[in-house]
């Protein structure tokens, strides 16, 4: 099934696909519960995303350096099971009348935190686990089950919605995780006739102290904005993602609420555009090969830039529906060609006694920088409505090609410095 990645490799590969099906079916839950059970306007579902992405963030820095000199796999067992149980008191205070905007609040700084963590974890683990020759079939291979739970998961979570409550894709995307747990667990299953993936991975050398200095803590933003590789990449795909998202609660109120469309119809205008995804994973390997890394990175990093514009000009009714599919299918495509291969760039340009720091680092300051956007664009579309807002999102994205790094990389990274 793992075509030379090897058993333990399967087994995260499991884990991974269970956990992404969660959270697709779970697509839109918070806002939608805060929108249909608590009645939260516009600004209240922007600012929910954004200060738990804010606030998780924080929380997830000191775990960088703390996560960098143990063991990845019990970390990422951990992780899911932080988000199970966060997750799960969602439907536990509905059931009992007392869920609020509080708590989700709170759960989501919680999921944010540990996703962080997980992200960076898994990311080392990987490169421990397959060969560097490997990493972007690996890496291709998480991004099409990404797209293909995208394609399954909202449909299936809106017919959950609709037929089960509000709250029923957060249960599910709850035990996911516990799932989720439970197959990186079986990566050392010595049961499988591989050898116990906890001898495949290195035992990370321990820090002369104990103690968390401040250094440590800025040690991954330091090595990112020193290493000319990564550097660029950095500043891109931050500013890139994080305006992305920062349009996710507006697109969902001009949606749901203006454009009345249904909660199944909002499901479907991502998940069938999610095909493009499984075609651009499939692709990344066989265009690296044929024009190499750094053409084929700059090429889809502008294109995809150039659709989110589009969905400003959503209208209402079939035409509106089929303008967001075709938005959608455009920038997924070039997205999925994009992600694989910059995922497999940046392992390959990081040093493996930097990758948790960096790894934290990048996505802390993507959680950060969504957060800051989110809130942002919450004020924006309240003042100016959510049509201007994502049409001034769509204009800043389309400037984040100018990021993009203008030369080859050179193939191997320069040696880490050493601790001071």
């Amino acid at each position: 099934m793992t075509n030379g990645l090897g058993r333990p490799f399967g087994w995260l590969w499991a884990a991974y696909g269970t956990s992404a099906l969660g959270t697709w079916l779970a697509f839109g839950a918070f806002p939608l519960i805060a929108v249909r059970v608590l009645h939260a306007g516009p600004a209240e579902v922007a600012a929910l995303s954004a200060a738990g992405a804010a606030v998780g963030a924080a929380a997830a820095v000191p775990l960088a350096p703390w996560v960098e000199f143990r063991r990845k796999r019990p970390v990422l067992i951990a992780m899911d099971l932080a988000r199970f149980a966060a997750l799960l008191t969602v439907p536990a205070a509905f059931a009992l009348g007392v869920l609020s905007f509080v708590q989700l609040l709170l759960v989501s700084v919680v999921v944010a935190a540990a996703d962080i963590t997980f992200r960076a974890a898994s990311g080392a683990y990987l490169k421990a686990l397959v060969p560097a020759g490997q990493l972007l079939t690996a890496n291709a291979r998480f991004e099409s089950t990404a797209w293909t739970t995208t394609i399954v998961g909202p449909p299936l979570g809106g017919a959950a919605v609709a037929l089960l409550g509000p709250v029923a894709t957060v249960l599910a995307d709850a035990v996911s995780y516990l799932l989720s747990a439970l197959g990186i667990r079986a990566t050392a299953d010595r049961t499988t006739g591989s050898r116990a993936t906890d001898d495949r991975e290195p035992r990370p050398g321990r820090p002369q102290s104990s103690r968390l200095r401040a250094g440590d803590l800025l040690d991954g933003w330091r090595y990112v904005l020193a290493d000319p590789v990564l550097r660029p990449l950095f500043f891109n795909t931050t500013l890139f993602n994080a305006l992305v998202m920062a349009t996710e609660p507006l697109l969902a109120v001009l949606l749901l609420g203006r454009l009345g469309f249904q909660p199944w119809q909002y499901g479907l205008a991502f998940a069938v555009p999610s095909i493009g995804g499984l075609l651009g994973a499939r692709l990344a390997r066989p265009l690296v090969t044929r024009f190499g890394t750094h053409r084929v990175l700059v090429v889809t990093g502008s294109l995809r830039a150039l659709w989110p514009l589009g969905l400003a000009f959503a209208g209402p009714g079939t035409g509106g529906l089929l303008l967001v599919m075709g938005v959608e299918l455009g920038l997924i495509f070039c997205c999925a060609v994009f992600n694989p291969i910059q995922a497999t760039h940046r392992l390959r340009h990081t040093a493996d006694d930097r990758v948790i720091r960096t790894l934290s680092a990048w996505s802390v300051t993507t959680k950060a920088t969504t957060a800051l956007l989110t809130a942002a664009w919450g004020v924006l579309g309240a003042l100016l409505g959510p049509r201007t807002a994502l049409a001034l999102a769509g204009l800043a994205l389309s400037t984040t090609p100018l990021l993009l790094p203008r030369h080859e990389a050179a193939p191997h990274p320069a040696p880490a410095p050493s601790h001071p």
